[in-house]
């Protein structure tokens, strides 16, 4: 590989830098990697050889200053992040000779800036689906030597399923963790941990863990053992591994058995929603909280968040008022000689302005307006919602009372 050192490259490789391999010869100390995220910038910074002086992006007044001395060699950060320092001038990708573009699958969108800064570097592009990105490397790598075995069939159409799997999404920072986990939530008596290179399992093991991301073959020889395999993955690994394995999740997170007695309901809605799929996005989002809390902690945070401001669906569970048991005021021009009645307005907040019934107090109706007491936490949206609305045939306007 090092012959072809001058020419753009694609390299198929599963989406982990473990899976990296003879890529390494390929990528010199000075190449700057373009990968999805802070957890997959570190990962690169941590598996590059030590001469290398690898920096991962992870905040951008400190690479700036790094750059600026020269202590920097090879460098790995985000599309976004990379952009940012190129415009303070603390990076310069005209002077780069190689980029490394790490499975662009989820991100290629969002290249194009970057990569016109660069027009005569080589690229050495990993790709799990190359057929996927040919648009993309048509612009950025044209005719592009392929190095590895394309996810297709004899006749050229993309290779399914070799069986199935379960899955827990986990930083990188947690796969013992997480393996520890997954043991424990199953019961394990005979488990079999596997961390890379040769699948060697005890006789009739009961938990076949993954503790890093499988090659089409090695998932087909971890199913083999018999025993259904649980794949420890990032969430931004998941597409790949979707294609290689049909899927189930398997929690595991002692939070969720704690949250087991709330809102069936929406835990029913919930589940719904991860049947329908196409999450892949947000879980690219959420992906660098991952490194840092509990996947479970993270998606009760962002139910929290959901309830303090309000939602747009006037079906999800309703958020009670402050703890201190203080509600906010709206003044609303209409009251008894508009013959509107407090029956009147709780139904225009709920129909109209989106709120629950634990979201509304006290309703005050006067002559010429009313006084509607609502949680604090979604006031504004209340009253930005109501305006406008039609009471007993007419208009009103809404506002936080100012008495």
């Amino acid at each position: 590989m090092k012959g072809e050192r001058s020419r753009h490259t694609v390299i198929v490789a599963p989406p982990a830098v473990e899976q990296v391999g003879k890529a390494w010869d390929l990528i010199d100390s000075r190449a700057v990697v373009i990968c999805a995220d802070h957890e997959q910038a570190a990962l690169w910074a941590e598996a590059a050889p030590p001469e290398h002086r690898a920096h991962a992006v992870t905040g951008l007044a400190r690479t700036a200053a790094l750059l600026k001395e020269g202590r920097v060699g090879l460098l790995a950060g985000s599309p976004p992040d990379l952009a940012a320092l190129v415009a303070r001038a603390a990076l310069k990708l005209e002077s780069i000779e190689t980029l490394v573009i790490a499975w662009p699958e989820s991100f290629a969108d969002e290249l194009d800036a970057v990569l016109a800064e660069a027009p005569n570097a080589r690229r050495v592009i990993l790709s799990w689906n190359p057929p996927a990105l040919s648009e993309f490397l048509e612009r950025h790598a044209r005719r592009a030597e392929v190095s590895g075995d394309l996810p297709l069939d004899s006749d050229g159409n993309p290779l399914g399923p070799v069986g199935s799997a379960r899955y827990a999404v986990v930083s990188s920072a947690r796969r013992a963790a997480g393996a520890r986990d997954t043991l424990n939530t199953l019961r394990a008596t005979r488990p079999y941990v596997w961390y890379g290179g040769e699948i060697t399992p005890p006789k009739d093991p009961d938990v076949v863990v993954a503790g890093t991301l499988p090659t089409r073959d090695e998932m087909r020889a971890l199913i083999a053992t018999q025993a259904q395999p649980v794949v420890l993955a990032l969430a931004t690994q998941l597409p790949y591994l979707r294609s290689i394995a049909v899927l189930t999740p398997l929690p595991f997170s002692p939070s969720a058995d704690r949250a087991a007695d709330r809102a069936a309901t929406l835990r029913g809605r919930i589940a719904e929603r991860l049947a329908r799929g196409d999450v892949d996005a947000e879980l690219a989002l959420l992906a660098p909280l991952f490194e840092d809390y509990d996947p479970a902690l993270v998606a009760a945070a962002l139910l929290a968040l959901q309830r303090e401001t309000g939602t747009e669906n006037p079906d999800t569970v309703a958020p009670p008022p402050s703890e201190s048991g203080a509600w906010a005021r709206l003044f609303v021009t209409t009251g008894r000689k508009d013959k509107a009645s407090a029956k009147d307005l709780v139904g225009a907040l709920i129909k109209e302005a989106g709120l629950e019934k634990g979201q509304i107090g006290k309703i005050d109706v006067r002559e010429t307006f009313s006084l509607v007491e609502v949680a604090p936490t979604i006031a504004e949206q209340a009253a930005r919602r109501l305006t406008g609305v039609s009471i007993r045939g007419r208009r009103v306007t809404a506002r936080p009372d100012r008495a």
